[in-house]
């Protein structure tokens, strides 16, 4: 991206380095990410930002209209609706494609957005990290907004815990220790004291939420909420005492209708030129001749999984239920990223916090996944090294 940085970066690289950053996270958070942690940060030009920022007001000026709650409504399944709805999301993410435009300029195509959270903390520790182990130079930045990491956290802490104390406050996920993410919540309880719980070890007592700590019951009064609906409802196995449907005396610091709401099911709604066309599959009248050029994507999944890249009209006609389906134009990821063998193409989430009481979601910071698969993700990039998992630096 940034050519001199790039050249830079790549002759200082060495895989002792790499691997003493890789050392570093695990010690000092004593957890070792399960995911591949990218050789490299990505050095990202002035004039790509400010095409990711105007790609980010755009979708946002979107969901701020007022008729996009009712548009959205039906977008949340009537047995996963949660009472104690917000006013609007606490969390965003926004998720580009890196492509080339007609003139070879870099420009972002959104790939999928979610009302949901991501890895706040990690995406600011990894960047720390990349600075700490490697030469990188004071005058770009992964925070924006005039953020940096001391007010990033600032921020982070009041909007989780607004104004309970920590331990009246849990991060809920299903068996978080066993979650590809475990490494951000390590992080966010050594950097905050935000701790973990698994909803199978939530106590509900009449509409009161408590857990267990050092032998102790502990009041719940907030739930930063990391479960995925999805993954809740294939887990029979579990015993809940509490499930996230229920009425509950306790605030939801990002609510779980906004995973619906915002999600996959926006993006027929947006009209931008960083957007791909994309269409419900029950809007369709009849099969599209260029169905090669369209990907097809359930709704509510997640990780990639029932995407189907070269849909056929089989495909199209086996779907039981089309309105949870979209077919969305396909992008080709441009190889931006110089690496020892072959360029990596970028996909780049732009992360966003909308604090109570705010006219807007503010933009914080980053992350990106460097691939040199078919798709971006680890079954796609396997035995491939400079992928996985990065963050941008931002000129």
């Amino acid at each position: 991206m940034i050519a001199a940085l790039r050249k830079a970066f790549n002759e200082q690289f060495t895989p002792l380095k790499y691997q003493q950053l890789v050392d570093d996270i695990e010690v000092t958070y004593s957890h070792r990410p399960t995911f591949r942690v990218a050789e490299t940060p990505v050095f990202v030009p002035h004039a790509l930002k400010v095409r990711l920022l105007e790609a980010t007001e755009q979708i946002v000026d979107t969901l701020l209209r007022p008729g996009f709650k009712a548009l959205s409504e039906s977008a949340i399944p009537n047995h996963l609706r949660v009472p104690g709805e917000s006013p609007h999301t606490t969390f965003l993410q926004l998720d580009f494609g890196i492509c080339l435009d007609e003139n070879g300029d870099y420009i972002p195509q959104l790939i999928e957005l979610q009302g949901f959270p991501s890895l706040y903390f990690w995406q600011d520790t990894v960047a720390n990290m990349y600075r700490r182990h490697f030469n990188i130079p004071a005058t770009i930045h992964h925070h924006f907004n005039g953020l940096n990491s001391e007010t990033y956290r600032d921020l982070m802490r009041k909007v989780i815990f607004g104004d309970s104390r920590a331990e009246n406050t849990i991060l809920l996920e299903v068996e978080p220790l066993n979650q590809n993410t475990a490494i951000d919540f390590y992080i966010s309880r050594k950097e905050i004291g935000l701790e973990f719980v698994c909803i199978s070890d939530v106590i509900k007592e009449g509409k009161d939420l408590y857990y267990i700590k050092n032998g102790k019951k502990i009041g719940i009064e907030r739930i930063y909420n990391r479960i995925i609906f999805d993954e809740l409802e294939r887990r029979k196995d579990l015993k809940l005492g509490f499930h996230p449907t229920d009425e509950i005396n306790a605030h939801w610091v990002g609510h779980p209708n906004w995973f619906f709401r915002i999600s996959k099911h926006t993006m027929p709604f947006l009209d931008s030129p960083y957007v791909p066309n994309t269409f419900f599959v029950s809007d369709l009248q009849g099969i599209p001749e260029d169905l090669n050029k369209y990907v097809l994507k359930p709704l509510f999944s997640f990780s990639g999984q029932g995407v189907i890249i070269n849909p056929t009209p089989a495909d199209l006609e086996s779907i039981q239920d089309p309105s949870n389906y979209i077919l969305q134009r396909k992008v080709e990821y441009a190889g931006v990223i110089e690496t020892p063998d072959v360029p990596a193409k970028c996909e780049m989430r732009m992360m966003l916090v909308w604090p109570d009481g705010a006219e807007r979601p503010m933009l914080v910071n980053n992350l990106i996944r460097l691939s040199k698969g078919e798709m971006v993700g680890v079954r796609y990039n396997k035995d491939k090294e400079w992928v996985g998992a990065s963050v941008g630096f931002y000129e």
